[in-house]
């Protein structure tokens, strides 16, 4: 029993499985390259957050300090009105946030 075997049945013998595995490495690279890209942005929202909690951290800080000076003289100043602003404000950019952040969990 002989088989014979041409250059080009040869080359075809031994450049599948090289093509075969050449696409199985493009598939696996393309999808740790989108998983890569879903940890980056989940990283990034994650400091935003820690920016937000620190930042609502000081706006807590900021009011109840002005509302101890408010005590302490027995009126509300301009002072109050400005902490009890930026804890609004602060307030509102978290929710905003957390809310954009479920959203895009949702879907």
């Amino acid at each position: 029993m002989t088989v014979e075997l041409s250059v080009g049945g040869l080359a075809m013998l031994l450049g599948l499985p090289t093509a075969v595995t050449a696409f199985c490495s493009w598939l696996l690279q393309r999808r740790i390259t989108k998983h890569d890209a879903a940890l980056d942005k989940r990283e990034k929202a994650r400091e935003k957050n820690e920016v937000l909690l620190i930042r609502s951290t000081g706006a807590a800080i900021a009011l109840g300090e002005a509302t101890a000076e408010a005590l302490k003289n027995g009126h509300c100043n301009s002072e109050m009105e400005a902490a009890l602003e930026y804890a609004r404000k602060v307030k509102h950019e978290q929710k905003d946030f957390l809310t954009e952040q479920s959203v895009a969990a949702l879907y």
